[in-house]
């Protein structure tokens, strides 16, 4: 079977139209942010976006699951739970036992563990709302005279301004929790390692800038994962249109659906919890510092 297939793909990449590539895919188009209602305050461009709408979205969804997953209370009796409060309890004790109590000392998981939850379900349905064909596209088909938008996948975590700003979060409330729990001096005392004197030169430099290097860590993980992960499905599908043959399909959608499932499945989860569970464990630390 396997030769079969690698004879199909040889055949298939040896045909005239495949060689000649006449066809034109450019796959990083997908992910440019056209204005869709243009909104300037002077040099501040707050226009509303394809990733905006995204934002939008997901914010409305998860206040939704919200508010249906974790303000239902359990019935007494075993019978009465429902699969939707089975899967609530779930993700609350993912959030709680998982995230919050992993990175935040006990006497700040009350004031921040609504904010690394709201974070990880943000983030996971933003996430998986990537992976939903929906028609929030800036290409249009014209119906009966009216120019629709075409049904598209893109994920507003794969803009690396939406990641910066949910980093940039987490980054001011850690510092901000760390003065007020410790004070200025003895929270930025605690950035200064015990090593010898003639070192803290080269030694304070590089702790301030590991500080500034968390927002990279956050970011650009997610970003550069689900970047990747819709470049991929991307590329796989207009290699048929690229190469003009119907034969790559063979393979190409094959290979797409894997990564497709593979993001789904595995990346949108792992990723959400990830972010919030650095940005619990970035808070913890600040709130009782190692030094």
């Amino acid at each position: 079977m396997r030769r079969r297939l690698a004879i199909v793909v040889l055949l298939a990449l040896a045909l005239p139209p495949a060689a000649l590539a006449k066809g034109v895919f450019h796959p990083e188009e997908e992910f440019d942010q056209h204005p869709w209602i243009p909104i300037h305050l002077g040099s501040l461009d707050l226009s509303v976006t394809k990733a905006v709408a995204y934002l939008w979205l997901g914010a409305i969804v998860t206040m939704i699951l919200g508010i249906t997953l974790m303000r239902r209370r359990t019935g007494g009796d075993p019978k009465d739970i429902t699969r939707r409060q089975t899967f609530g309890e779930f993700v609350y004790d993912i959030a709680q036992t998982q995230v919050a109590e992993q990175g935040l000392p006990s006497k700040a998981i009350g004031r921040w563990f609504p904010y690394v939850a709201s974070l990880m379900l943000f983030i996971f349905v933003v996430n998986l709302l990537g992976f939903i064909p929906l028609p929030l596209s800036d290409e249009k088909f014209h119906l009966f005279g009216l120019a629709l938008p075409t049904l598209g996948i893109y994920a507003a975590t794969s803009s690396l301004s939406v990641m910066l700003s949910l980093a940039l979060l987490t980054f001011i409330f850690t510092h901000v929790e760390g003065i007020r729990y410790n004070g200025p001096v003895r929270y930025f005392k605690s950035w200064i390692p015990e090593v010898p004197k003639v070192m803290l030169p080269l030694i304070v430099p590089l702790e301030i800038l590991g500080q500034f290097m968390r927002l990279i860590s956050l970011s650009v993980r997610l970003f550069a994962n689900m970047l990747a992960g819709h470049m991929l499905i991307l590329t796989f599908i207009g290699l048929i249109f690229v190469l003009e043959n119907v034969l790559l399909a063979v393979v190409a959608v094959p290979a797409a659906i894997a990564f497709y499932l593979f993001e789904v499945v595995i990346v949108v989860g792992i990723q959400a919890f990830i972010f919030a569970a650095l940005s619990a464990i970035y808070i913890g630390s600040a709130i009782e510092p190692e030094h």
